[in-house]
């Protein structure tokens, strides 16, 4: 007896431990996780960007250039810094980009609109010995170099250059070696940056740009920016340019968490009523799931935007939804005659097929929207997706653990405290 009665206790210990790290974990931390999370646009304010992709008689719009193009606004707007940008293709032709936050809007819009057209010619030398450029020979383009041009200052003079990476090592040896002792031209968006005299040949395919506008370091990573973005293969053409007031979405996002934290507390007192201590049980478990989904999406750095905010809520249904149906299943076995705790493990067993199904239909639903959907829809969807796994993890595995301590730890061993009223036991 004295054993079974140290069981007992030490299950209800271990009970009261879950219960211990669920609150202390989230009043801890859940506020300063919270603030780590990016928010997007609607709730953040910042910037909404929407460019045309236009042919040209030389280029006619086709899929490739229209994927290349979103490419290099994508690799452009990354090159920024900006954090979680949302970057979407529209209509066929249209590209939106989203920049949540404070930004200088007139920048912003010409370094991922302005297509960043580097040429490099060679030179033909004039009857008195000077030279010219060669506006037949093409050299190299701005599509020759790779992707990593940064600013750096000459450690001896002390000259900001902006440093260039062929992508063929090759081709910059061949370009060195035909133009030693000469000029070379290279031109930005049309305009002469720079006309240095090749001094050595070069094999491994590195080398810099200096010069002309080149005076300032803001020039020179400005430069490496447009550079590393790669040549748009379409002229863009700003449509629209929108500043997203912050106080906007700050009311937002406030009106829906208020709207958020009801449903909650509905959720909450209508399992306290419906379950007892089941219901607390289940409770505690949604405390959980709220905890890890602020944690994941903290961790993950998820952009929140409302639709994403309200698939959370929801989520919030669909977590207490499991637990309802498993509180039924133990009702089940309570009727067929079965003792509390032996119904407690049955039910369980028998309503995780259930719960596994229900949930795996949503899941498949917010894949295809997923994969089908842009912009907002995808945010619902990442959103949608994410709060079913920790759901499952809470509702499946977390109330589960914590409902099979607690019945089994004996301290309140009467059905009623479980939901299960005395038409169901006596049945």
């Amino acid at each position: 007896m004295k054993r079974r009665s140290k069981k007992r206790w030490g299950r209800f210990v271990a009970f009261l431990a879950f219960v211990a790290v669920i609150l202390g974990l989230t009043a801890g931390t859940t506020d300063r996780l919270w603030k780590s999370i990016p928010l997007g646009l609607d709730l953040k304010g910042g910037m909404d960007l929407l460019y045309e992709i236009q042919a040209t008689p030389q280029h006619p719009l086709t899929q490739s250039g229209i994927n290349a193009a979103l490419q290099a606004v994508e690799f452009r707007v990354n090159s920024l810094g900006v954090s979680s940008p949302q970057i979407d293709l529209e209509g066929g032709k249209y590209i939106r980009v989203d920049l949540a936050g404070s930004f200088n809007q007139q920048q912003y819009e010409q370094i991922i609109g302005t297509t960043a057209d580097l040429k490099m010619y060679g030179s033909v030398q004039q009857p008195d010995g000077s030279y010219k450029p060669d506006m037949k020979k093409l050299l190299a383009s701005g599509k020759d170099l790779q992707s990593n041009s940064q600013w750096v200052q000459d450690p001896q003079t002390g000259q900001n250059e902006v440093t260039l990476n062929f992508k063929d090592p090759k081709q910059w040896q061949n370009i060195t070696k035909t133009y030693l002792g000469k000029p070379i031209y290279v031109y930005l968006n049309g305009k002469l940056l720079t006309d240095p005299v090749i001094q050595q040949v070069m094999s491994n395919g590195q080398s810099v740009i200096s010069g002309g506008d080149l005076t300032t370091p803001e020039a020179c990573i400005t430069l490496a920016k447009e550079l590393n973005a790669g040549a748009l293969p379409y002229p863009l053409k700003l449509v629209s340019s929108m500043n997203v007031g912050p106080s906007l979405g700050y009311a937002s996002l406030l009106d829906t968490l208020r709207a958020g934290a009801a449903a909650i507390a509905l959720i909450f007192l209508f399992m306290l009523i419906l379950y007892r201590m089941a219901g607390l049980i289940a409770n505690l478990a949604l405390v959980a799931y709220l905890y890890l989904v602020v944690l994941t999406f903290s961790g993950l750095q998820v952009v929140l935007t409302l639709p994403g905010l309200a698939a959370l809520i929801l989520g919030v249904g669909m977590a207490v939804d499991a637990n309802i149906i498993t509180y039924e299943r133990i009702k089940d076995e309570v009727r067929n005659g079965k003792s509390l705790q032996s119904s407690v493990v049955a039910g369980n067993k028998r309503a995780l097929r259930s719960i596994i199904d229900a949930n795996a239909t949503t899941f498949i639903a917010g894949a295809v929207m997923f994969w089908f959907g842009r912009g907002d829809i995808r945010g619902f969807a990442i959103s949608l997706m994410l709060s079913i796994v920790i759901s499952m993890l809470t509702a499946v595995l977390l109330s589960r653990a914590m409902l099979l301590l607690f019945a089994r730890s004996g301290v309140l061993d009467k059905p009623w405290w479980y939901g299960i009223g005395r038409r169901v036991v006596q049945q």
